[in-house]
């Protein structure tokens, strides 16, 4: 099977597109022929050497969709997607033509989406998911959603769809201005002195909950947060370190949650995607758009591209 694969962490210039067996999988696996693959940043930072438990040599890849072609006669022929803690990490990966993993890691793909726009969902959407239901997001919540990645797009959608009262908050006017297209409030963030005040405009008393998807204005929120109000992040700075102003916190009695799917395995994650896939069916959440196709082939120039600071949501196709 053709896929990418690093021997080596540190420099990028150690993944290469390889030929190498084909994966047997054992009676509780599927084999599935992957027709669609997301490029994440974690990719990025695995094969830099970012997580300590990747084993090596490795294919590296979390998100896949594609169709079950050895596995439970219930799954053969079957269309599905997943993501999940292991694949890419201390199992290889989706970036290949075919992935092995349990039978219970896939979930049925949506029929309203395409490989591509499922392939481009796995993290960001499993990772949006865990925050909501860990911050008890429902209908009416207040909640203020910080960042313009992918992970931000799917909070604010599913936000949404469970009927949330959102705002979001970004840097970059253009972002905000797509989601006014839409009819969302939105703010454009500035100092972080000025957040709290900025937030009391749209949501008196503060926000419910707040959805930090960069790590670098969770000590700003504090102030923009209502009384028994929840922070969920995940991300901080390299350093990991972070100044938090504990005292105001306290006195509005917040809670603080770190969202982080690898701790999920892809059964766990197989059941997320269960779980918001139905509304893409039922035209609740927008399908993905603006997406990069693009072979497998030109995966490691992909990989350089994003470690470079682009922002393209890259689908790897084998």
């Amino acid at each position: 099977m053709r896929a990418l694969q690093f021997n080596a962490t540190g420099d990028l210039a150690a993944l290469h597109l390889v030929e190498l067996p084909t994966p047997v999988p054992t009676t509780d696996e599927v084999l599935v022929e992957v027709r669609a693959a997301g490029l994440n940043p974690s990719d990025v930072k695995n094969v830099l050497g970012r997580f300590p438990y990747t084993t090596l040599p490795r294919v590296p890849g979390r998100d896949f969709a594609g169709v079950v072609v050895q596995g439970p006669a219930a799954l053969l022929g079957q269309e599905v997607w997943g993501t999940g803690n292991q694949i890419g990490f201390s199992r290889d990966g989706s970036h290949a033509s075919h992935l092995c993993l349990p039978a219970n890691g896939v979930a049925r793909k949506p029929q309203s989406l395409s490989f591509a726009q499922a392939a481009a969902c796995g993290v960001p959407y499993t990772t949006a998911w865990d925050a909501l239901q860990r911050s008890q997001v429902q209908a009416g919540t207040r909640l203020l959603v910080v960042g313009a990645g992918a992970v931000a797009a799917a909070a604010i959608n599913l936000a949404v769809a469970r009927g949330a009262e959102v705002l979001v908050a970004a840097r970059r006017a253009e972002v905000l201005q797509e989601y006014e297209q839409r009819g969302l409030p939105t703010l454009l963030l500035g100092e972080p002195a000025h957040l709290g005040g900025q937030v009391e405009t749209y949501f008196p008393g503060g926000a419910e909950v707040i959805f930090d998807t960069t790590g670098f204005w969770l000590p700003a929120a504090v102030a923009a947060l209502a009384s028994f109000g929840c922070i969920a992040y995940i991300a901080a700075p390299v350093d990991g370190m972070v100044q938090l102003p504990a005292l105001a916190l306290y006195r509005r009695g917040g809670m603080l949650v770190g969202v982080n799917t690898l701790l999920y395995s892809t059964a766990d994650c197989a059941a997320m995607l269960d779980g918001f896939g139905q509304l893409f069916d039922q035209g609740k959440l927008p399908l993905p758009s603006d997406l990069q196709a693009v072979p497998l082939s030109e995966g490691p120039t992909c990989y350089r591209a994003v470690h470079e600071g682009s922002t393209a949501k890259f689908i790897l196709q084998p």
